[in-house]
């Protein structure tokens, strides 16, 4: 399987089909990847084969870094429609991911005005308080169900920590439907 790591704190602007200028923000290990999914179809490819790096930037570095970005794209005149985590894995797994969506609000308000703060979630963290109120937060929460076959996501995504799809569910209603629903459509083939 070919894989992507992201090999920076800020990635881009890229453009994105969704979100258009996307300025990303990667709160995981450089050459490696932290998530609680280790999903079949995913683009930074499986856990097991990039656990040489766990290191995290701090919310410091984070902070140093996206307002370095912020004012060089001031200053080349570069829009940014959206500052967007996502990364290598799940940054909501991140320790400090709640002080880290209040800095880059802040950075935000204060550099790039017109630019809507989103995160690419696989979901699993919402049942932590502190994450759901940092997603309730951004302007685009994008939270991920692939499955509501609690099997077939299991096969798909396969978590590997604590996760209940009918929890997930729970916790989202808790946005009061102010989120943007991902999913991936499965066709399944069976032989007879």
């Amino acid at each position: 399987m070919a894989t992507k790591l992201f090999e920076s704190l800020t990635v881009g602007p890229i453009h994105s089909r969704r979100l258009g200028s996307s300025l990303g923000i990667n709160l995981l290990p450089k050459r490696g990847k932290i998530c609680s999914f280790d999903c079949i179809y995913c683009e930074c490819g499986w856990n097991k084969d990039h656990t040489l790096d766990k290191a995290v930037p701090s919310a410091e570095d984070v902070e140093k870094a996206l307002t370095e970005k912020a004012l060089q794209l001031n200053k080349e005149g570069i829009r940014v429609d959206s500052i967007t985590f996502s990364g290598n894995g799940e940054p909501t797994v991140h320790p400090e991911f709640a002080k880290i969506v209040d800095i880059t609000i802040a950075i935000r308000d204060k550099y790039l005005r017109q630019a809507k703060v989103s995160v690419l979630s696989n979901a699993s963290m919402i049942w932590k308080k502190e994450v759901r109120d940092a997603l309730m937060k951004v302007d685009n929460p994008i939270l991920k169900i692939d499955c509501t076959d609690e099997s077939v996501l299991r096969a798909v995504n396969r978590p590997n920590q604590r996760y209940s799809l009918s929890q997930t569910i729970e916790n989202l209603r808790k946005f009061n439907g102010n989120f943007i629903l991902q999913t991936i459509f499965l066709l399944i083939l069976t032989y007879f």
